[in-house]
Order: structure tokens, then sequence, then C-alpha cells
């Protein structure tokens, strides 16, 4: 019986088996097997067609390339040049391209020649190659404009005799920065329209910051020539015309077998705000300020290079982005309304490049005479804070008095020493890392000599500068403004209002970045703080020189006061007032007889 039994079941269990199809676990693997096998399908049919796609659009441009550039090599040497190009010729420039469209696909193409002077002859530049357009070459683009990618191709063609034309000049084109260092890569464009047919032609400059273009024709200032780069302001000649008809840069003149020298300076740009507010600090719209720059582009009469005419906004302001480093000068426009207060900074702004700065104009109701009061440093030209301006009518026997207010915190001298905690004793500072040189003559701030080396870098933390009160601490400037290439100097600042926490920060507001450009803004989170320090950083890649600081100062306004300056509104014109200037630690100043008609402003310099 139980060999009957055992059967039995066994028999059952195959059947169920049998009769019940896959389980759920093998249904899933099946699944999961199936998506593996397509993923890899579907990948594989993919990086074909990619391959085949890329393989295709190869195959067009090689054969784009090949036909234009046969029609290049049947043309005459004489001819081979483009249209508005240098030498010119009949083959298409950037500027009339040739369209062609291959499988629904829209393609431009287009020319670049130029001439070479080969070394092997000489060179015009050393006056050893009265003919310096050796061979020409020739650079074609093929544009793709789905995508906007190009792709060129590069080749020469030689004469087959002697060289080309003999007739000829050459312009030399350097462009470099502001501190006279070499710009690579700048965007050279060269245009003269009073030749058939027009020359158009754009260039980048080499690793000496250097374009020389040969085999022009002569031409008197027929050759307008500009240069620019990215993020940079742009330099250029300029024609003689009834506005300017004693250009400081005239278009250039090529003459036959000589080299013609332009040289052109740009540097990355800078931004600008001009505010206007009321001795409350709250805004004034609707003002109509002229600024200018300083850096002229004609003479007799004076042609400046930035002259314009803005009005503030509903905010009180005037930007002025992406504008050129100079020196500006914003003044009110005739007829308006108001009497400057002052300014900050005092005057005028100089714009460094790659900053971003702020002018604003302290404004007050119009008065028909007036006497603004700009009380400096003999020295120094800094701003004083705190000067007693006394103005006296001797017909009358009556004395006005004001006390300037926004200065300057500046240190001129670290010979004293670490050490100090508050900034009492203007030669010393709070700590250095044991890196710093402080009393070699003429003294300043140096990298340490260790053996016959210099360190490769310092650090130094000042002391800390109380205004006494809240204030906005606008800027931070230092000299020498540039230092030897290889070498560095770079600030950090902390402010506060308990004395107690010291956070430096760069620009950005972190402690990552650095204040390496003068007259760099502050960082925002500087106004409204009475405590101040810096931290400089001095480095060098070349252990035989060292940076040197001389001076830095950092710029703040108490309240909406202006940096050393007073106003006397609602004067009679008269010539019988006297001023008198003083302030503890320098010598007072009288002026007497003193003149008033107008409003005017007058520089007082102090001396210690």
């Amino acid at each position: 019986m139980k060999p009957k039994i055992k059967t039995f079941f066994s028999f059952r269990s195959h059947q169920n088996k049998d009769e019940s199809g896959f389980t759920l676990i093998e249904t899933i693997a099946g699944i999961a097997i199936f998506a593996i096998l397509i993923v890899g399908v579907l990948s594989s049919y993919a990086a074909l067609s990619t391959s085949v796609r890329v393989a295709r659009e190869k195959t067009v441009l090689s054969s784009l390339a090949a036909n234009y550039l046969e029609i290049m090599r049947n043309l005459p040497y004489s001819e081979v040049g483009t249209v508005n190009g240098n030498p010119s010729g009949s083959l298409a420039d950037a500027s009339n391209p040739i369209g062609t469209t291959i499988e629904s696909v829209q393609y431009e193409i287009y020319y670049e020649v130029t001439y070479i002077d080969d070394p092997a002859d000489g060179t015009i530049l050393l006056g050893t190659d009265s003919a310096p357009n050796d061979y020409k070459q020739v650079k074609m683009f093929i544009e793709k404009l789905s995508t906007g990618t190009t792709t060129h191709f590069l080749t020469t063609v030689s004469p087959k005799g002697l060289e080309g034309l003999s007739n000829a000049g050459a312009i030399l084109i350097k462009v470099y920065d502001a501190s006279g260092q070499p710009i690579e890569g700048a965007e050279v464009h060269i245009e003269n329209t009073s030749l058939t047919p027009d020359i158009i032609l754009d260039r980048t400059t080499d690793s000496t910051g250097q374009v020389i273009e040969v085999a022009l024709p002569a031409s008197v200032n027929g050759y307008s020539i500009s240069a620019t780069k990215a993020g940079y302001s742009t330099d250029s000649t300029y024609p003689i015309t009834v506005a300017n008809p004693n250009p400081v840069k005239p278009d250039s003149t090529v003459v036959d077998g000589t080299v013609t020298q332009v040289s052109l300076f740009i540097d990355l740009v800078a931004d600008l705000t001009v505010q206007t507010v009321d001795a409350t600090c709250s805004a004034i719209a609707g003002v109509n300020v002229n600024v200018r720059g300083s850096k002229l582009i004609g003479t007799s009469p004076d042609v400046y290079k930035y002259d314009e005419d803005l009005t503030s906004s509903a905010s009180g302001q005037i930007a002025l982005n992406n504008i050129e480093w100079d020196t500006y000068i914003p003044v009110l426009q005739t007829g308006e309304p108001y009497t400057i207060y002052g300014t900050s900074p005092i005057q005028q702004i100089t714009a460094l490049p790659a900053t971003s700065q702020e002018f604003t104009f302290v404004l007050g109701a119009a008065t028909t005479n007036s006497l603004r009061v700009i009380v400096k440093d003999a020295s120094t030209s800094a701003a004083l804070e705190g000067a007693t301006v006394r103005l006296h009518k001797n017909s009358t026997g009556s004395d006005s008095y004001a006390t300037t207010g926004g200065s300057i915190w500046q240190q001129l001298s670290w010979v004293g020493g670490g050490g100090q905690t508050t900034f009492s004793d203007i030669t010393r500072y709070s700590s250095d890392d044991g890196n710093v040189d402080v009393a070699t003559a003429p003294t300043g701030l140096r990298l340490r000599v260790l053996g016959s080396n210099y360190v490769p870098s310092a650090s130094l933390e000042s002391s800390t500068f109380d205004t006494g009160a809240a204030s906005d601490f606008t800027t931070i400037t230092w000299e020498p403004t540039s230092q030897v290439p290889g070498t560095e100097v770079k600030f950090q600042v902390a402010s506060n209002n308990d004395n107690l926490t010291w956070n430096f920060i760069g620009p950005d507001g972190t402690a990552g970045t650095y204040y390496s450009t003068p007259g760099t803004t502050l960082h925002a989170s500087h106004a409204s703080t009475q405590y101040i320090r810096y931290k400089a950083f001095l480095s060098t890649t070349d252990d035989s020189i060292t940076p040197v600081l001389s001076n830095v100062g950092i710029n703040y306004v108490s309240g909406c006061n202006t940096p050393g300056q007073v106003i006397f509104p609602g004067l009679t014109a008269d010539n019988d007032y006297e001023l008198e200037i003083s302030l503890t630690g320098y010598t007072t100043q009288t002026v007497d007889p003193l003149t008033i008609s107008g409003n005017q402003a007058h520089e007082i310099f102090l001396s210690p």
C-alpha cells in the first residue's frame, strides 16, 4: 500500500506543474532578460546611427572642401583674394558668403586670404624685404547654419615666378592694456572704403599683441583701424572731419615701401553708477547730468572720447555700464534747479579696469551764490574729516561755521611693527605671519628676504579703525596701483559694530575672493558699520623680486555727509569775505579777502 501512495502523490505533483505554466518569478526574470537584450540592441543602434551621421557629415564637409578649394586653385594667382580683402580678388568673404544646401542642410562657404612675409628672404619690419608679399595663405570656412559650427581648411598659394605686387606698404598694429602690456587675441578691424574694391579685414593679435598686414595699397588717411576683445573696451583711429579736424590718432596712411605703426590701448571695462540724492540721502529723479572722461580723440578744439548728457532714473541713478578706464567728471547741466552740496568721491572718479564704482551728488535747492569748501591733506590729497571751516563777512562781522564730514582712513607706514589692537600709532598694525619686511628704505610693505631670496608670500592684518559712528565704507585704494609682473598685492576687509567679529571677505562677500584692483567698491555688507580692519596679502612667483605696498586707504562716509566738504548756501555776491580752516595737528589756513560770485568751490590743502 505504501508504494502505491507515494506513486500517486508523485504523479499528481508533476501534473500540477505542467498545468500551471510559468511562475511569477520566472515571468519577471524573463521580462528582465528581454529588456536587457532590447536596451543593448537599441544602444547599438543609436551608436551606429550616430557613427553613420558623423561619418556622413565628414563626407559632406570633405566634398565641399575639395570642390571649393579646387575653385580657388584654378584661379590665376593675381585673383586669389576676397571681395573686400587684402589681397582683393573674386573669392567670397564673410560678408558675402556662398550658400549651398546638401540633403536639406544649409551651409555657407567663405574665404580669408592674407599675404605672408616669409623671413627666408628678409622681412619688411627689419627693412630687409621691399616686396614682403612672398605668398598667400588661404583659409576656407564652411559654416553649418543650423548649429553655427564652423570648420576651416588651410592652404598656401605661391606665385609661379617672382613675388607679386612690389608697389605697396604695410601697417604694424600693436595692442596694449592700460599698464602697457601686450594683449594676445585682440580682434583688429582694418577698413578702407576709399579704394576700389573696398578693403575690409579682420585679424587677431599674436602673443606679442601685434598684427602686421603687408602689401596694402597706398592711401592717405584711408585706413580705419580698431581693436577690441570680449569684455574689453575699444580703441581706434578716427577720420578727419569738420567736428574733429585734428584727431589724436587719425586714420592711417600707407606709403609704398614703408611700415606705418599704430598703437591701440584696450582693457577690461568698468561700471560706474552716478547717484543723485538730497541731504537726507533720498533719491532725486530726473536730474540732468553731463559725464565727461579725460581722454581726448581730437584737439583744437578738444574732442572727448566720452562726453554724454544723461538723466537720473526714478531711483536717482545713472548707470554707466561697460565703460573704458578713465577719469570721469560728472557735472550738473546748465539750468538744473539744484546746487551741489557735495560729492563722493570728491569732484571726479577714476574708473580702473574691471572695477565697479559709485559717484554720489548730494544736492540742495538752487541758490544764486554759494561756497563749497573742500579740505584735503597737502601731502596725500586725502579728504580731511572734522576740519572746522569759518566763513567771516567783514562788512557785517558775521560768522558761519561748518565741519567737514566723510574721509579716508589711510596708512602710509608699518615701520612701528605689530601688536597694536586699535589704530592710534599710524605706523603700527595688529599682526603679521612673520614673512613681511616693514623697515627697508624707502619704507613700505615687502616680502621678507630669507637667505638671498624673497619668501613666496606674506600677510599682514591692520589695527582696528574706529569711525566713531555707523559709517558706509565705500572703496579701497592703494599704491602703487600696479606691480612688477609675477608679483601681486591683494586685500580682504572685515567690519562690524561689536569690535569683536572679524570675518575677512572679498568683493563677493566670501572669504574666497580678494580685492586685487585699487579703487574697487567694497562689498555692501561694509555699510552701516563702525569698526574696520584690512588684511594685506603679498606674493611673488619669482624669488628675486617682491611686490611693494607704499600706502592703503579705505574711503568712508558717515550719514550723507561728503568727504572733506562743507557748503555755505544763500550768500551775497561780495568781495569782503574771509575764510579760515583749522584742524588739530594741521597748520590753520586763511583766505583773505575772498570774493563770492555765483556757485563756486575752493580746494584748501592743510599741512601737518
